[in-house]
């Protein structure tokens, strides 16, 4: 499988680069709520993130010095225009969090189109206020209905603390996810931007590959990124994350220690592993679609060559979907397992920004406990999306044995 497969696929990745960052600039940077910059981020990190992991998987048949250059730079763009989705996700996640631990109702409706402004009555804001403004009154309804509530007192006592909890969490998540969102329009325009933009618009016409490129195939480099992923997964304590309850989990969560729980590094990484085979697949997908089987990508998924690679780790595509024209067929064994890590990497970080929250100086007792629930609820989320992973790579393993 000749190097001039990988050089099509990193093309048309750069040429989906460049087409997102024209919709981007069309779209206008001012409307941070609207759709239409939001999507083209989307597109920008899509593009970013599948070129960064092709250069490091296929490393050894593109020119050392400009990949090693050019990944760095990509990840930088991907993940600076990642934290404004990533605040945006975490509060909701967070809201929805405390309504449920609360007993209150759903979270309140955004407006009629779902979306509304940061902070204001139709956002995730409003949404925390309003929930102070009813849970301000426990053991009472709203003024007006001429009724009263059956809430126990101490449930209405949870629910004052997490109220004041929302409006907390939403004051510092909104402040980051509008200082992501100005550092995100500050990348864009800098000149270490445009000069990625520069590498990528050349790599769209032309792709640097080293003088052993044409003697080299693709398809050992694709095995090794399974086989890394295969390892990492072999290294978690999949043991432990067969229980549904995972008591050892717990133990840091009181720790007054603000760096990230110990457990967590490693299921991150698994993650980006699976990641990177992922891409790795799309790649040899290219070739087969390529290599003149007939009948399209299903014909073209059932001649590729490299079975072991299909029967591994499917492709989140609720996180980041492939590009259609070289996305390949997902196996529906295993994408509970690649949901699954996403779930993880969501409930971590959620529980990271509860932890941080009931640090804040000087915050009332139930505002406390209220975010101590909290990170305790995300923590035990974070054991289920390592119990599903477990079970989905386990059936994983019986079916492809």
């Amino acid at each position: 499988m000749s190097a001039e497969v990988l050089a099509g696929y990193l093309r048309a990745q750069a040429t989906e680069f460049l087409r997102a960052l024209r919709l981007h600039r069309e779209a206008g940077t001012g409307a941070a709520a609207s759709q239409g910059p939001a999507e083209a981020a989307l597109a920008l990190r899509r593009a970013a993130r599948r070129i960064s992991g092709s250069l490091h998987t296929f490393q050894a048949v593109l020119d050392p010095g400009w990949s090693e250059a050019m990944r760095p730079e990509l990840a930088w763009v991907s993940g600076t225009l990642a934290l404004e989705h990533a605040c945006s996700a975490r509060l909701e996640r967070l809201l929805q969090a405390l309504h449920r631990l609360s007993g209150t109702a759903a979270l309140p409706a955004r407006g009629p189109a779902g979306a509304g402004p940061p902070g204001g009555s139709g956002g995730p804001g409003g949404a925390a206020r309003s929930a102070a403004a009813v849970a301000a009154r426990p053991g009472s309804a709203p003024a007006g209905t001429g009724t009263t509530t059956t809430t126990a007192p101490e449930r209405g006592s949870l629910t004052v603390g997490a109220a004041k909890a929302g409006a907390l969490l939403d004051r510092q998540l909104t402040l980051a996810r509008t200082r992501a969102h100005s550092t995100a329009l500050q990348a864009l325009g800098s000149s270490r931007f445009h000069a990625v933009a520069d590498k990528v618009a050349v790599l769209a016409s032309e792709v640097p590959l080293s003088p052993a490129a044409s003697a080299t195939d693709l398809r050992p480099l694709a095995e090794a990124a399974r086989e890394r992923l295969v390892d990492a997964v072999a290294a978690l304590p999949l043991l432990t994350a067969g229980s549904p309850y995972n008591a050892e989990a717990l133990v840091h969560g009181l720790s007054p220690d603000p760096a990230p729980h110990p457990q967590d590094a490693p299921w991150h990484q698994v993650r980006l592993l699976l990641r990177l085979h992922r891409y790795a697949r799309e790649v040899l997908h290219r070739a087969a679609e390529t290599s003149g089987a007939a009948g399209g990508a299903g014909t073209a998924a059932g001649a590729e060559p490299t079975a072991p690679l299909a029967a591994v780790v499917p492709a989140p595509t609720t996180v980041f979907p492939a590009a259609p024209p070289v996305a390949p067929p997902h196996d529906l064994r295993l994408i509970v397992a690649g949901e699954a890590l996403d779930r993880h990497r969501d409930a971590s970080e959620a529980s990271a920004a509860a932890a941080h929250a009931a640090r804040t100086p000087r915050i009332a007792p139930a505002t406390a406990y209220a975010l101590g629930v909290l990170h305790a609820d995300q923590r035990h989320e974070v054991e289920a999306a390592r119990y599903a992973f477990q079970l989905g790579w386990q059936k994983d393993v019986l079916g492809s044995s």
